[in-house]
């Protein structure tokens, strides 16, 4: 039987900074979905762990930034600024894979 470990406070608790401050950069109501997400990259070159955020502002409009650091590093200055909001929609073959 595998065992699930408890989720680690200090890891909730920085995915929850980063939801709160992408809602308040780019002015989004607590209706909106915000998505956190810390990943492993395989890819040559890439951190060994970086954070994808995503948030939706209408149906099928997805924006999306990544922050090459794990969540718990991440700070409110790593976040992109207000005025690229739109520049961060992604299309439909945007980061497919992650």
């Amino acid at each position: 039987m595998r065992s699930r470990s408890r989720p680690d406070r200090g890891r909730l608790e920085a995915i929850g900074h980063i939801e709160a401050w992408t809602r308040a950069r780019f002015r989004l109501g607590e209706d909106i979905p915000v998505t956190v997400s810390e990943v492993a990259c395989g890819l040559p070159g890439c951190p060994p762990l970086e954070t994808i955020v995503a948030f939706w502002t209408a149906p099928g409009t997805r924006h999306q930034f990544k922050v090459f650091k794990p969540v718990n590093e991440v700070a409110a200055d790593d976040l992109p600024p207000s005025w690229m909001r739109d520049a961060l929609i992604a299309g439909e073959d945007d980061w497919g894979c992650c």
